[in-house]
């Protein structure tokens, strides 16, 4: 089936066809562009939501208490769960039916297992277009949970309207947490696995650290929660509808909307520049400078440098035609 007719078929209303749109997406199929560009008019309603942390500090428990509490408000929600890649297939090493089951039967819960594909920020490419097509799809919460933290987590600040950081005492203190960039990136701070030793200690530095930033309108909340006992959930969810509230009433949204336009046309012209240069590079006309750099008679910056240098090289490589479906 063609992927027009995927898209209209989930359009209206249906999930096989939205996840073979998210196999093709996942998978850069050659017709994602045109997938996208179809859906973009329709996207931009529903409120995307980070949960971002360290490995093991129960971001998925919280997900998953997040999610119940969302659907008893007749919310739908759609969940993105970023897995490490297998160093193996690529495919991600948890799957759907094993996180959070008990929304496995729900028609108002879509869950997506996406692997890294090596993305450095925790959130790969495909991210971007299967949260539009959750969007697309009509629905209202969309959560997406990354792996790990660091410099280049800040990437979820683009994909995001609210960022929650979930950490654990063990984690460590609030100053590693300031040199990982989180501060920068929270909207919200949940303490989860609060009934551990340091978790009152890891609050209140938090809360601390917080006051020594520059005021600003919307004022952090770091709360405490034992997600696997469903304790403290609902007042994270409150904080939640808060921030939800505060971004419609505010120009918040309005700029990161602009920034993530920006931002995906640099993704998306890096993205079709990596792919044509990576075949152009195994054409007649270049293929002998490859193998000399493969052969070390020659350096790669070397290399580099004569293409870029070479007007014909460089509008042979752009001319490699853009993929439609």
């Amino acid at each position: 089936m063609d992927a027009v007719s995927l898209v209209d078929r989930m359009l209206a209303g249906d999930r096989t066809a939205l996840a073979r749109l998210m196999t093709l997406v996942e998978g850069r199929a050659a017709a994602v562009p045109a997938i996208m560009a179809r859906l973009y008019a329709r996207v931009g309603k529903a409120h995307v939501i980070g949960v971002t942390g360290p490995p093991g500090a129960g971001k998925s428990t919280l997900v998953d208490r997040m999610a119940a509490q969302l659907r008893a408000q007749g919310r739908k929600v759609g969940i993105v769960a970023v897995d490490p890649s297998s160093p193996f297939s690529g495919g991600a090493v948890l799957g759907d039916r094993i996180r959070m089951q008990a929304h496995f039967l729900d028609p108002g819960v879509f869950i997506r297992s996406l692997s890294t594909r090596g993305s450095h920020g925790g959130i790969p490419r495909a991210a971007r277009d299967i949260v539009r097509l959750l969007d697309a799809f009509g629905m209202d919460d969309v959560i997406v949970e990354t792996v790990g933290v660091g410099q280049t987590e800040l990437d979820i600040m683009r994909l995001a309207d609210t960022v929650i950081v979930v950490l654990v005492p063990e984690a460590g203190d609030a100053v590693q947490v300031m040199k990982a960039g989180l501060l920068e990136i929270a909207d919200l701070f949940v303490v989860n696995k609060a009934d551990r030793e340091g978790a009152d200690r890891l609050q209140q530095e938090l809360s601390q650290m917080l006051t020594l930033r520059p005021a600003t309108e919307w004022t952090i909340p770091v709360l405490r929660a034992q997600a696997k006992d469903d304790v403290g959930t609902t007042p994270v969810v409150e904080a939640l509808e808060r921030h939800r509230a505060f971004v419609r009433t505010h120009d918040r949204r309005d700029e990161r909307e602009r920034a993530r336009r920006a931002g995906d046309v640099l993704d998306i012209l890096d993205e079709e520049l990596h792919r044509r240069v990576r075949e152009g590079l195994a054409s007649d006309g270049l293929a002998s400078l490859v193998e000399s750099v493969r052969a070390g008679t020659m350096d790669p910056y070397t290399a580099a440098t004569r293409i870029l240098a070479d007007p014909q090289a460089l509008a042979a490589l752009l001319a490699k035609e853009p993929r439609h479906g």
